[in-house]
């Protein structure tokens, strides 16, 4: 996540406070500055002393990625941003990502610092996503890949998604009923994915009130973990106390709600049979007694809570907010919605729901769901990486402590790479002679989920989720623009993912 435009307009009269207070540091700025000359960074617009460019940033009235993407233009695939204390290495090239994240792997697999607001919600220590390159991270990853992700343990959870796309079925229906037909896409697509991954990491019922809850703490949460301007000059750290004050009782209201399930789990599998209803198996059930390396005590309390929040978080929004371009998509190419109905019909019949085992069958929906996360990939940025020893790319320096950003839509929208890349089509990944492996491997084309040793662990569980209530969706209604006639708006906007910048209305009828 990225400063947003809204917080530096709201903080730009700190500015003129953080340039007085520095004025009298012009000299020692300037010999810092000569000293850096020795550093051979990749190329970027010229910055202002301490903040650098953000005030290039709040003037140019762009989302962070649309800034991003003016300024490779002029200065090409690898480029340095300054904000405040920040350097930003941001590379938008995939021969270039292979060879960092896949022949240099290791080099570039840890996480710069966390910032300040940040750290009140999860310790660099005790997160997959966020801990550095390490024992520490080698043994949440493990656990988390092996435990919960692999394909068998994934078959494991299939009741689980057939129950919640059923949920998330009815509730269409319902929706539709009140409304005339019309019914918001993301709103019902991310509650599905949300309860799935609920069940698989707490594995008790939970009333809808309860769920409805917990979806509304995680999202404070990551509204209140996007970066504020005094995470990139730490000097406006004392304007910003009510804000940390607000962050801090946010934590403790999760911990206290999140740790009342966790106390129920660990009840359920203490005491077999008793009246929790309870799944056989859950995320939980691996983190209670792991022994992490370099740590002498298994997770506390604490540290559960961010792993569940992270586990949650991770594969909402993402999976909500594909499922909504999907749906649009196929709003805008009627004969690409009757092409992947066809399909389903031929594969099930008239006779049943489809199933997991029936996706493994449907060529079209695979390569529409591939073209998907092509054409709007779940974020414009990977999670940002860092150096674990000074080294360098391109010819340019890359030191320790840098963010080093990766921007998909410079490569899965490269015309060197993609025929008409601004064109959604399928059939590129059957007939057309184009492909892409989605771990980078073999080559990068386009990274949806990173790619090497910090490839997202949910890939598969993400790409089976959007599959598969995909497909139920196109099998019980027929999708189409509200108004009628009208044009769907792809406009985007990254908040946490990547979402429609008027999110999604569409009628829905149902399929006799």
């Amino acid at each position: 996540m990225f400063l947003t435009f809204f917080d530096i307009s709201n903080s730009i009269f700190f500015f003129t406070v953080v340039t007085i207070l520095v004025s009298g540091l012009v000299y020692t700025l300037t010999h810092l500055s000569h000293k850096s000359k020795l550093v051979n960074l990749p190329p970027g617009p010229q910055g202002w002393p301490v903040v650098g460019n953000l005030f290039q940033f709040a003037r140019s009235g762009k989302q962070f990625f649309e800034y991003v993407d003016e300024m490779r233009k002029i200065y090409g695939s690898i480029l340095t941003l300054r904000l405040g204390i920040r350097t930003m290495i941001i590379i938008s090239d995939a021969n270039l990502a292979h060879q960092a994240l896949i022949e240099r792997g290791a080099q570039f697999a840890t996480r710069p610092a966390e910032t300040p607001t940040r750290k009140i919600f999860s310790s660099s220590d005790i997160t997959v996503h966020s801990a550095l390159y390490g024992p520490v991270w080698r043994s949440l990853r493990r656990n988390m890949v092996q435990n919960m992700l692999s394909s068998n343990r994934l078959k494991d959870f299939g009741s689980v998604r057939k129950s919640a796309i059923d949920k998330l079925v009815e509730r269409i229906k319902s929706e539709a009923k009140e409304h005339d037909g019309l019914v918001y896409v993301l709103r019902n697509a991310r509650f599905a994915a949300f309860c799935i991954l609920l069940d698989m990491c707490f594995g008790i019922e939970m009333e809808e009130e309860s769920i409805e809850k917990m979806d509304q703490m995680m999202t404070a949460i990551l509204i209140a973990v996007d970066p504020r301007i005094h995470d990139y000059l730490p000097i406006l750290t004392p304007f910003y106390f009510k804000e940390r004050k607000r962050a801090l009782k946010l934590r403790r209201e999760l911990v206290e709600f999140v740790v009342g399930f966790i106390e129920k789990r660990r009840s359920a599998i203490q005491n077999p049979g008793s009246d929790i209803t309870a799944s056989s198996f859950a995320y939980l059930d691996t983190l209670f007694d792991l022994r992490v390396d370099g740590r002498e005590t298994t997770p506390s309390d604490e540290d559960l809570v961010t792993l569940c929040s992270e586990f949650l978080n991770a594969g909402t929004d993402t999976t909500g907010t594909a499922i909504e371009w999907g749906i649009a998509e196929l709003i805008s190419n009627p004969k690409i919605q009757s092409r992947l109905y066809d399909e389903i019909k031929l594969t099930v019949g008239d006779n049943r729901t489809v199933e997991e085992k029936d996706v493994d069958k449907m060529v079209f929906l695979q390569a529409f769901v591939k073209e998907l996360l092509r054409r709007h990939p779940p974020t414009f940025f990977t999670l940002t990486h860092g150096v674990t020893e000074p080294t360098n790319l391109s010819g340019y320096d890359i030191p320790v402590g840098a963010n080093v950003e990766f921007y998909l839509p410079g490569m899965s929208q490269d015309p060197k790479i993609w025929s008409n890349p601004d064109k959604f089509d399928p059939d590129r990944f059957i007939t057309g002679g184009e492909d892409a492996d989605l771990t980078g491997v073999a080559g990068v084309k386009m990274m949806p989920f990173g790619i090497g040793r910090r490839i997202c662990p949910g890939l598969g569980m993400a790409i089976v989720h959007v599959e598969l209530m995909l497909a139920r969706m196109v099998q019980e209604f027929e999708w189409s623009t509200y108004p009628a006639e009208s044009q769907v708006d792809f406009t985007g906007r990254l908040v946490f993912a990547v979402v429609m910048k008027n999110p999604l209305r569409a009628m829905v009828k149902a399929r006799v």
